[in-house]
């Protein structure tokens, strides 16, 4: 009988399949775990790798010792017991070999995330944005206990449990490329509460906040389903990008043969960073298993179109659910910035705005309004530091439970109508409210619900809005458009947020 070389190498390959299959592994550690890491103080914190198949590994670190035996695919995991801030310590996992980790400080671990005013380094982005005293931050950039891993932007159709990168020292070369928000977010931390601070940089530029939230996550809430009719709209003519960027290159190259200005080239993402769960799965999923104390994001000024921001409401509070759900830490601190100022009038800047001031509802949040250091023409504000300071007046507020300080601009209350004017009521407003001239950026509604310019004055902690016109006024507005001219501040010089009454 002959067999021909298809079915001989079947038969080799299922004799192979079930053939006892003998693998020596080395103790591994994942990738978070390395030298120059931060280890969450005051909590327990995970220790996991792998190894040999039922092998008893045994970990030391400071004055803890611990065994684990791998599982029948070679994972092992245990916890230690909370420690102290402190350091440098040395990690060892001992097993079949032996892996030494070295210079671990104690202290807080914060992850950042969201799109591009979050990843935004020190030292900008090429021919875009420039941080403001960017040359003079980095050259002072060396803090010996705040350690930086930066997370390479990586899509993933399912959930991956490493990362690639490892953790470094801060100095001027490796903070030049860290994220400039959560640099100096750290940076205030780690002065203020005198711990070691960790820093985990996963960002990726121009993403929608469902690229971040798992399928689980998604799949959860029913109310979030059109997020796959955004993915939909998005994905539907990507087969003729190349085409439409070859066709934008000939309008470019004929405008410069001619003298004239070459068009402002499009926008085009990277279509997997825009894939629902894709950098959940990718950038967020792996760093799941490592204790934190915190998160910080930025994020929301590409879920400003018209399809999408009408949904942020949901999917935002949804993201933080799904990432407290999937850490197991219960409700962690989650602060966010609100997104800025900037001339985008086809998108609905104000709705996203508003959406974030919302989410304020869930547990242990708090939120930094950057309304007042937007630029008109540039997405991205040069100033970070005021980002990065405002962020971590509230963390001091409400995570270190530090008092004497206010670290909010007024937030809406209520709205009350007094005849032909409505009375607008704010919390972090008790030593009242001031503006740099008269109060802008208002709008009321009649029952038409069609907005008007509004005139406003300040009334101690409150705020008088009327309207010629709209002589039964029912909801009032702040700070809508994209590029608004809103300048509505409390005595601490904190600027309110956007909202609407309705």
């Amino acid at each position: 009988m002959r067999f021909s070389g298809r079915l001989i190498c079947a038969a080799i390959g299922n004799a192979a399949m079930l053939a006892p299959v003998v693998v020596q592994a080395e103790v591994r550690l994942p990738h978070l775990l390395s030298d120059h890491a931060v280890l969450q103080r005051e909590a327990p914190i995970h220790i996991w790798g792998n190894s040999d198949l039922g092998e008893t590994v045994t970990v030391r670190f400071h004055d803890q010792t611990r065994t684990a035996t791998a599982d029948d695919l070679g994972k092992w995991s245990l916890w230690l017991m909370p420690e102290k801030a402190g350091g440098p310590y040395t990690l060892t996992v001992a097993g079949s070999s032996t892996v030494t980790v070295s210079d671990i400080l104690v202290g807080d671990v914060w992850l950042a995330s969201g799109q591009s005013n979050m990843e935004m380094p020190l030292d900008g982005f090429p021919n875009s944005a420039v941080l403001k005293n960017g040359a003079e931050e980095i050259a002072h950039a060396t803090l010996p206990t705040v350690r930086l891993l930066s997370v390479e932007r990586k899509p993933s159709a399912f959930p991956m449990n490493d990362v690639s990168t490892t953790w470094t020292e801060c100095n001027p070369e490796t903070a030049a490329k860290f994220s400039a928000v959560a640099y100096f977010f750290g940076r205030e931390i780690n002065q203020k509460e005198k711990v070691p601070v960790g820093l985990i940089d996963t960002t990726w530029g121009g993403t929608p906040v469902e690229s971040w939230i798992s399928l689980m996550g998604i799949s959860a809430d029913a109310s979030l389903m059109p997020l796959f009719r955004s993915r939909a709209l998005f994905a539907r003519d990507l087969a003729d990008t190349p085409a439409i960027m070859a066709k934008e290159k000939r309008e470019s190259d004929a405008a410069v043969a001619v003298g004239k200005p070459s068009p402002e080239p499009h926008w085009h993402p990277n279509p997997a960073s825009w894939e629902p769960a894709a950098l959940f799965n990718g950038m967020i999923a792996p760093e799941t298993q490592y204790t934190i104390k915190g998160v910080i994001w930025y994020q929301g000024e590409a879920n400003s179109d018209p399809e999408r921001a009408p949904l942020y409401a949901r999917s935002f509070p949804a993201l933080i659910a799904d990432w407290r759900r999937d850490w197991a830490q219960g409700n962690f601190p989650f602060l966010y910035v609100q997104i800025s100022n900037f001339y985008s009038p086809e998108e609905d800047w104000g709705a996203v705005r508003d959406a974030q001031r919302r989410t304020l509802s869930v547990a242990n949040t708090a939120m930094a309004v950057t309304l007042d250091i937007g630029t008109k023409d540039n997405v991205h504000p040069p100033d970070k530091q005021t980002v990065g300071a405002r962020l971590a007046l509230a963390a001091r507020a409400t995570v270190y439970g530090e008092r004497g300080f206010e670290y909010s601009g007024p937030l809406f209350r209520e709205a009350t109508t007094e005849g032909s004017a409505m009375r607008v009521w704010f919390d972090h407003a008790e030593s009242g409210l001031n503006s740099t001239r008269a109060p802008a950026g208002f709008e009321i509604a009649g029952k038409d619900g069609k907005f008007v310019p509004a005139t406003a004055k300040i009334d101690g902690s409150t705020v008088v809005v009327e309207a010629a016109g709209v002589s039964h006024p029912q909801v009032v507005r702040y700070g809508w458009a994209s590029w608004t001219d809103a300048n509505l501040f409390n005595k601490e010089k904190l600027p309110a947020s956007t909202f609407a009454s309705h």
